[in-house]
Formats: C-alpha cells, structure tokens, sequence
C-alpha cells in the first residue's frame, strides 16, 4: 500500500452509525457534511440517517452528486445570494440580514431561525454560543425575524436551530436542549434542530458518547407535535478512519528522541489545530518518542512524547482520523504528494 494513506473501515462506519440510530429512535439524524465529505462515507451514511447538512454552495454541490435525492439542510455564516437560493429542505437563517435578502428574493423557502442563547456551555471544547460569538441570533434578533416574517408567505419559519458548543457529555447535552426547548415553545416553534457538539475524546479513544443517554433523554423531553433533530458531525464519522505512513529517520536531540515520518499535519491537521497527540497503535512499547511529519516547522507535531519504539521504515497507524482531518489540512504547503485513500468493507 502506498504511504502515507487515509484508510477509511465503511463496515465499522456502518455499524457505529447504525447503533447510533437504533439509540436516537424518534429522533431525525442529519450528518455534519464538513466533518468528513467522502464520497464513499457519503455513500455508506445515505440510508442510515436522515439527510445531511451542508455549509456552503461547494458542499452542497458535492453531497448532492455524492447521494442525490437526500434531504439536505443549509447552514452557515455569511451565506451569498447564491447560497440562499439554493433548493434546499432547510435553510438555518443567522441574522436578520440574512433574512431580509432571503425574503427579497420572492422566493418559497423553508426555514430555521439559529439561536445564540445565553446558555451555560461550561466544559465545552468550542462554544459557538452562550454569549457573544458570530454564529446565530440572540433573542432580540430572533423577535425581528419573526416580525419580518408576518405578513408574506413565501418564507416559512418551520422552528429554530441551536448548536451552541462541542465536547459535551450527554448530560450535559441534555441540559442544553431543556433550555433550547422551553425557549423555542416559548415562541410556539415545533422544530427544533439541536445541532452536535457530542463529545469525542481523543485521549481516551474508547470513551465514546452516550448515545443511548442521549436519546432516551430527548424522548423524554419531547413533546407531542415536535419534531426534534440532531445533525454531529465528528462523533458519526471519526472512528472509522486511520492515517497511515512510514518513518523516515529517528534522531536524539538534546536528549529528546524524535520519529520524522513521511505526510504530517499537513495530511492531518487535528492535532496541532487542537492541541493533542493523535492517538495510534502501541505495538512495541519503549522510550517517550515525538513524532513529527516533514513540514518546515515546530508545530509539525502528530504526538509527543508517546511511549512506543520506532525504527526507520517501521509502519504508524494514527487512530480517529475520520474527521476534519484530511479536509481541513493545508495540502499544498511545501507540495508534498497528497495522501492515498483506502476503503475497507468486510461484510
């Protein structure tokens, strides 16, 4: 096999998935298209959840070519005329402004209102609400667009959409959505996207979120009439993929034992973006080693001091590569070859 390569288990995908479905029953289940728009995961994901949610016009292009005919949802900051335009099941409308061009436009839309409510989003690895941040409308905006929408009925305000944070435990997502429900009655809308955010530990790979908590919670929360929807992104997708290369050189510098492997964050941004060592497999244990790609700079780390022994030549497998790793990497810096992409399907 040619190294470095992404190599992507669509069986594993499909069951992780599959579970998660099975745990969220009464619950619609969109998948966030930029954590991982493979084609071929894509292509797996189609009949498993309910439709996918897109955040600009190329994303949009590419999951309708990838699974034509799914329900897609359009979100996102900063939408161009284009955008609002598009023929979507949903557009998640961010401010007034945005508004205002959609309804000038004349044309029938679907819509949620994304809230920013200044809820407690403590222990949350990236908040995009609970205060000020660009994403969504407080509740003063959302009153404005509901204003805006009384009298016209080309634009139709289906409910609200609220994803306010990421890396939250089910409890903790739980107490999120009771205070984005009561709000959302408060205003007589029915549906309620709850956006992701459920925690992926790369520390502890195998501590996964609690699907099942989860969903029995939102069931329990959920009121007759109300449609309830969840749209994660890198809890569905992250497992299945692994990033796979080859060492180059080991060398000691002062005192410090550092592997140079073929590809780097480049390939594999995460970590250096989040501040981690990307998981791998141990199989010879020894000495604490950094590992570091081929880039021109310090921050070319994928993990530091691991305790693993490593040779020139020797094979490296990075675990939970399956999202916003290659697709959010810088990929032409120093315009190393590109990565292979593999896909295995056992059963």
């Amino acid at each position: 096999m040619s190294l470095p390569a992404y190599v992507y288990d669509l069986s594993a995908l499909r069951d992780h998935v599959s579970a998660i479905r099975d745990a969220m029953e009464g619950v619609e289940l969109y998948y966030a298209a930029k954590a991982n728009p493979d084609p071929e995961l894509l292509r797996v994901l189609s009949p498993l959840v309910d439709g996918f949610e897109v955040a600009s016009a190329g994303e949009l292009a590419h999951v309708r070519a990838a699974v034509p005919g799914r329900p897609l949802a359009l979100g996102g900051p900063g939408k161009t005329d284009e955008e609002l335009r598009s023929e979507v099941a949903r557009i998640h409308v961010e401010s007034p402004g945005e508004l205002r061009r959609l309804l000038a436009m004349g044309r029938p839309a679907g819509i949620l209102l994304r809230a920013n409510l200044d809820l407690p989003v403590e222990g949350a690895s990236l908040a995009m609400g609970g205060g000020a941040t660009p994403f969504g409308m407080d509740p003063g905006s959302i009153e404005e667009c509901l204003t805006l929408l009384k009298g016209q009925e080309a634009v139709t305000v289906h409910g609200l959409h609220a994803h306010l944070a990421s890396g939250l435990d089910a409890p903790q997502m739980l107490t999120l959505a009771e205070g984005v429900l009561d709000y959302a009655r408060s205003l007589g809308l029915t549906e309620i996207n709850l956006g992701g955010g459920m925690a992926v530990s790369y520390a502890h790979p195998d501590a996964r979120f609690d699907w099942v908590t989860y969903g029995r919670g939102l069931r329990a929360l959920r009121r007759p009439g109300e449609t309830l929807r969840v749209e994660p992104g890198r809890s569905i997708s992250v497992y299945c993929g692994r990033y796979v290369t080859r060492v180059i050189d080991v060398k000691r510098v002062h005192g410090e034992l550092f592997a140079v492997v073929a590809g780097g964050t480049h390939h594999l941004r995460t970590p250096a973006t989040k501040g981690h060592s990307q998981p791998l497999v141990i199989e010879r244990p020894g000495e604490p080693i950094t590992i570091v790609g081929q880039l021109c700079t310090p921050k070319d780390v994928l993990a530091a001091h691991v305790p693993v022994r490593l040779e020139p030549g020797d094979v490296v497998e990075f675990l939970m590569a399956g999202a916003y790793a290659w697709n959010i990497s810088h990929h032409d810096f120093l315009m190393h070859p590109h990565p292979a992409f593999r896909y295995t399907l056992s059963r």
